[in-house]
């Protein structure tokens, strides 16, 4: 008799005489549709708390202090896009993160198994954005280039391997694992196991754990940069606590009267103009207000001083985003250079090496590049 239902062959009993449940084609679909809505309102979710706390971030000074400071207790590891979205995702299940990391492949070299730990069963993954890379076709490459998009190619000419799209890759934080005892690897911590390490190990004193100003003043002048440490009032000073100069001077100088953590934190402040390019054309085409570049040089040196276990508790400057205007691009120009500024800074001052679990990259900072079906599970 003919129907419109679709049936399936009866299941096949296995060798103990059990039968195993075949799943239909419709029922794949059904499951199929059901991830791709639940994916969707999950980013629309997102992408409306994205919006909403930029305005929050724009509008408020706390709430930028507040940014900051979370970005400073995560250790400056992600994206812009990320942060905010482990943030909403946090903020979702009243929970306070130690520490992110994916599952872990088969071979155990990353992730959570490579540090002998599992992720317990039914724990519901956290969601960041992972770049997919891979070799694009011609066709695809020409089609990225008329769209404004720069692409990579080899010295033969061919598209190098770079990123095409994102997906929502999952993470799971250490509380939702179990195994072998896990220190957090702040930067702190991997500066003072370094030097404990090293063949000439240094003593720890003051008020600048993990005697890091030496190293700081290190990447002002791997920067190209003089440093020196001036008194109050002298030339190129004035009565300002630090103060870089560009074009041929090139130089940094920080006040030698004030205590060992305030003088890391201008030193670190100093190099954060640098890094951020505050005195180069680099950024020419943005509005780099005076506000801007001093909140985004504060904001690092603040990110940078807490990850490195110096009291920052002073850090509330009323002129915090008093230049943007509720301007929401400026502000996530603004936030997407300090957490990359910070990142950058913290590697270098910690082993060198980036850790390959981190996610650097997302939509946010990669505009126009698409995003591709992710794991929702």
């Amino acid at each position: 008799m003919a129907t419109n239902q679709r049936t399936t062959r009866a299941a096949k009993p296995t060798k103990n005489g059990k039968p195993t449940r075949r799943t239909t084609k419709t029922e794949t679909r059904g499951r199929g549709a059901d991830d791709g809505q639940e994916r969707e309102a999950f980013l629309e979710k997102a992408r409306e708390d994205f919006e909403q706390r930029l305005a929050a971030m724009a509008a408020d000074p706390a709430q930028w202090i507040e940014f900051v400071e979370t970005v400073a207790a995560w250790g400056a590891r992600y994206s812009l896009g990320n942060q905010l979205l482990l943030m909403m995702q946090a903020a979702e299940r009243n929970v306070e993160p130690q520490y992110f990391l994916p599952y872990g492949s088969k071979d155990r070299s990353t992730g959570w198994l490579k540090y002998g730990r599992q992720v317990r069963r039914d724990e519901k993954s956290f969601k960041v954005w992972a770049p997919v890379k891979r070799r694009p076709s011609e066709d695809e490459a020409q089609e990225m280039e008329a769209a404004g998009r720069k692409v990579r190619r080899d010295p033969d000419g061919r598209p190098s391997v770079q990123v095409v799209g994102f997906r929502l890759a999952s993470t799971f934080d250490l509380s939702q694992t179990d195994g072998e005892p896990f220190q957090v690897p702040t930067v702190q911590y991997l500066r003072r196991h370094r030097q404990a390490t090293s063949t000439t190990p240094r003593l720890l004193e003051g008020d600048d754990p993990g005697d890091a100003f030496d190293d700081v003043v290190k990447l002002i002048k791997d920067a190209g940069y003089g440093f020196e440490l001036a008194p109050p009032g002298s030339a190129l000073l004035g009565d300002a606590n630090g103060m870089t100069t560009g074009g041929a001077v090139m130089q940094v100088r920080v006040r030698d009267d004030v205590s060992p953590a305030q003088r890391l934190k201008t030193t670190v402040h100093e190099l954060a103009h640098i890094r951020c390019e505050h005195l180069t054309s680099a950024r020419v085409g943005e509005n780099l207000h005076r506000g801007r570049r001093e909140t985004e040089a504060e904001s690092v040196a603040h990110i940078v001083c807490a990850a490195l276990g110096v009291d920052t508790a002073s850090y509330s400057d009323a002129y915090v985003l008093g230049w943007a205007n509720g301007d929401l691009d400026l502000v996530k120009a603004c936030a997407a250079t300090v957490l990359r500024v910070a990142k950058t800074i913290l590697i270098d001052l910690a082993t060198g090496d980036p850790d390959p679990d981190d996610v650097e990259e997302d939509p946010t900072t990669m505009p126009g590049i698409p995003s591709v079906d992710g794991d929702l599970r």
